[in-house]
């Protein structure tokens, strides 16, 4: 016996979930509708399948083929200019159904007894057997009457409530003889229950109903395919769920890792390639397709989601549906009912509230809130560069293809036969990503010198002698462990200008990529003297007799993220006593946490040792963190201040380069040595450029993003600070300083004291702006600065507040200065209060306007 799927269906009121995938396609638990039914017909014996397709038939095509790793045959039959509906369809492979066969549709969830309603069929010698259902609610199907010996009398088609006669129902699954096709017309467009059926009944030919036990569900609607969902996973249909069920109620796929503190409640049914986080919180009713990745803490309460979504860290997802692809990030709300459509990104802490679909590629911007569907326009190219370069998740933004695109854009800037640097961390990621950036620079022509493993200090101080038009590092990110950061810097070492970085974005977005020749590709050539060069002029920069006749001990953390070989040995070299902790490389790198730890496992060492300071070095070797004598921890403004005062009393009346965000002790300490300040931008470009451009600058950086020695190379440079700690505090035992070395706690306890505090409001992107207009049009120009941000100051309290945009995040940064305590914290209070009041007004007056929109 034959069946014929009806494949053919769009599914508008699946939309946005079939934009891109006919109905039949669509998952239940992960597996398409379409395989179930498949599965359905070859348990009772029913292995030749037609499937009639007319909506991207190639999805279906594609995934069934012939049928055979399916267990059965499958022949396709394509409306290719107009539907037929659902009669015409059949119709139109008349020719090859020459016995009973049955007629079942692609959408439907069922687990009905075909081979039962095969043999009613035959028993009554029914030219057509309709098999019904009981509902509860029978208006949204075609309502069936049948006498008491089961011979159909009367039907209508998806009746008014004042019309129901019955609560039998057409499944859509009909049991036929090959003749009642002749009473149709060919290729036209005529269906079963408003023309075939009818027909049939007024020619007197029998027509039989079969009322069916088991599971049915026209899944026609969102609501239906929810409910198909939950009921397969509670097993009230029976299908095959394709997992092991490791326990009663969980099924899970192969190759998947649940961290030992994630929490799941069954039922539950997770893919197969999954990886669920650490304190993920699963609910029962939750279906998770193959290839997904739950981060730490998210909380997933009954949503669907299907096969390649990113779940990001915190976040919340409620019985909705996340498609194909679809990103969810940090800490982002999606609500009941809600629909994330395929390839669709919804940035982090951003809310989708209930019912609201989002169509396929669209994206949400970090921190908005979306209260209406999201259907028109196309995904908004989001700024490659961020503050520091480009980075992303893992493996799910910075990919090998996305890689290979980006090298070809960058290459495709630089003329041919260009050189560029490359290194990278020694993390296996982030020698991925850079053989893929290597290759996308080699396509267009462009030679790598190769560093491999290297720290970026390093990478950026070759840049100058190497003769290059540039460089790039890949690192994991140092802020978030999940990330990869991807930076870029010129020929001189400096991070690239904002035209620069427009220009590779215009060549990625546009794909304009320079195809080199095949005899033009370019070659790769490694650097073995990487470290001996670095450390040549390393050594040139220090008073190394000075650090020698110290006899100083420092402990050095290197917190299982840097490579520990450059610095130790050259300590060892001026005669320094070097103790190494956790110098060891671990694949996954240390979080927050993990590094808080550390540093307190660090202040206890150096105590112990009675060592003259000790140093957490992270950033893959930019930024550090000291700890004195005593084991407290120097970071923060505390650390940028003790930078400046050392240097500026080894140099005075020599210039420093802070960000507009440093303390107000900085000028204090410089009016103390005859020195000048220059603020720049709080971005590591803007740093770079000015300790670069300005010949008396002597230091720049702050403690949050480094230090940076421009004598050395344009970059921050962690190993370098240490080496130069060591040399400042060696030479204050100079017998001009009465023979007494001072230590880092008794240097602190001098610097000046300034009360500063920062606190962060959230600010969707679409309102910063204005804000910062409102700010400076509410404020006397002489009062302000605009470096960056908004920058107000107190003249009578000699104090400021900055008020500083988030440079990749809907925030915005409150910082307040002050001697006076009690003003900073009032000022902050204030602030903060403008500026949450100004965000409700603004997403007030934006709501107003979307509402009259859709009127």
């Amino acid at each position: 016996m034959r069946a014929v799927l009806m494949a053919g269906g769009s599914g508008t009121r699946l939309r946005p979930l079939t934009c891109d995938l006919p109905k039949p396609m669509v998952p239940i638990l992960n597996r398409p509708i379409a395989e179930h039914i498949v599965n359905l017909l070859k348990r009772h014996g029913i292995t030749e399948i037609i499937a009639t397709l007319h909506y991207l038939p190639d999805v279906m095509r594609d995934y069934f083929q012939d049928g055979t790793n399916f267990g059965v045959q499958m022949t396709y039959a394509v409306e290719e200019d107009q539907p037929l509906g659902t009669a015409g369809c059949v119709k139109n492979v008349a020719d090859l159904l020459d016995e009973t066969f049955v007629v079942i549709s692609g959408d439907s969830m069922t687990d009905i007894d075909l081979s039962a309603a095969i043999r009613f069929h035959k028993e009554h010698q029914s030219k057509a057997t309709l098999v019904l259902a009981v509902v509860p609610n029978p208006l949204e199907f075609g309502v069936v009457i049948t006498d008491g010996k089961q011979r159909i009398r009367r039907f209508l088609e998806k009746p008014s409530s004042s019309e129901i006669f019955s609560d039998t129902v057409n499944t859509g699954i009909y049991i036929l003889e090959p003749e009642v096709l002749d009473f149709l017309p060919a290729h036209q467009e005529v269906d079963f229950s408003t023309d075939l059926f009818p027909m049939l009944l007024d020619r007197g030919l029998p027509m039989y109903g079969y009322v069916a036990n088991g599971y049915w569900c026209d899944v026609g609607n969102l609501d239906a395919y929810r409910e198909a969902q939950y009921a397969a996973l509670q097993q009230r249909v029976r299908l095959d769920p394709n997992y092991e069920e490791r326990s009663p109620g969980l099924w899970i796929g192969q190759n998947t890792f649940i961290d030992a503190t994630a929490q799941i409640e069954t039922p539950v049914l997770i893919g197969s390639n999954c990886r669920i986080g650490p304190r993920a919180q699963i609910d029962a009713g939750t279906v998770i397709g193959d290839n997904v990745t739950v981060g730490a803490d998210a909380d997933l309460k009954r949503p669907i989601v299907w096969n390649g979504v990113t779940v990001g860290d915190e976040a919340h997802l409620r019985a909705c549906v996340a498609a194909r692809g679809a990103r969810i990030d940090r800490r982002a709300h999606v609500l009941e009912g809600a629909i994330v459509g395929s390839l669709s990104v919804v940035g982090e802490e951003a809310l989708i509230n209930p019912d609201v679909r989002v169509w396929p590629s669209k994206r949400i911007e970090p921190g908005a809130i979306v209260n209406m569907n999201l259907i028109w326009g196309q995904a908004a190219h989001r700024n490659l560069f961020g503050q520091r370069g480009v980075s992303g998740l893992a493996n799910v933004d910075i990919t090998p293809e996305f890689a290979v695109r980006l090298g070809a854009a960058f290459g495709s800037t630089l003329r041919p036969g260009s050189q560029v640097i490359v290194s990278r961390d020694q993390r296996n990621i982030s020698r991925m990503v850079s053989r893929s950036l290597i290759s996308g620079l080699m396509s267009v022509g462009v030679h790598i010198q190769n560093l491999e493993a290297t720290a970026i200090p390093l990478s950026r101080s070759l840049a100058p002698s190497r003769h290059v038009a540039g460089g790039i590092h890949v690192r994991v990110h140092p802020e978030r462990s999940d990330h990869i950061l991807i930076e870029f810097f010129d020929h001189k070492g400096i991070n690239l200008s904002k035209a620069r970085e427009k220009k590779i974005e215009g060549a990625y977005f546009k794909e304009d990529f320079r195809r080199a020749l095949v005899q033009e590709i370019g070659n790769i050539m490694y650097v073995d003297q990487a470290a001996d060069i670095y450390c040549t002029s390393f050594e040139r920069m220090l008073k190394v007799d000075a650090i020698r006749h110290s006899n100083s001990k420092v402990v050095i953390d290197y917190a299982y993220a840097v490579s520990g070989a450059v610095l130790p040995q050259l300590l060892a070299k001026f005669g320094c006593d070097a103790v190494v902790l956790n110098a060891s490389l671990n694949q996954t790198a240390p979080t927050a946490a993990d590094r808080e730890a550390l540093l307190s496992q660090l202040g206890h060492v150096v105590e112990a040792l009675k060592a003259n300071f000790g140093v957490q070095v992270s950033g893959n070797g930019e930024q550090l963190i000291l700890v004195d004598e005593s084991g407290s921890s120097i970071r923060g403004e505390v650390l940028t201040a003790l930078m400046v005062h050392m240097m500026l009393m080894q140099n005075p009346r020599s210039t420093v380069a802070v960000p507009v965000n440093a303390s107000s002790a900085i000028e204090q300490i410089a009016r103390r040595h005859g020195g000048e300040v220059v603020r720049t931008k709080v971005n590591p470009t803007a740093l770079m450029e000015a300790s670069h451009s300005n010949p008396s600058v002597v230091l720049g950086g702050s403690g949050d993003m480094g230090f940076i020695f421009p004598q050395l190379h344009p970059g921050f440079d962690a190993m370098f600070c240490i080496a130069k700690l060591i040399e400042l505090l060696a030479l204050q035992e100079h017998p001009t300083n009465g023979g007494q070395m001072r230590t880092l706690g008794q240097i602190r306890a001098d610097l000046p004291r300034v009360c500063h505090k920062t606190l962060t409001v959230r600010c969707p992107w679409t309102v910063k702006g204005s804000l910062m207009r409102h700010l400076v049009e509410t404020h006397a120009s002489d009062r302000l600065e605009l470096i960056d941000g908004v920058k107000i100051f107190n003249p009578q309290h000699d104090s400021w507040i900055l008020i500083l945009p988030d440079a990749g995040e809907p925030l915005v940064h409150l910082y307040a200065d002050s001697g006076d305590r009690g003003w900073v914290d009032e000022t902050l209070r204030e602030y903060r209060a403008i500026v949450q009041d100004f965000v409700e007004q603004e997403l007030g007056m934006e709501e107003s306007v979307a509402s009259l929109a859709t009127l």
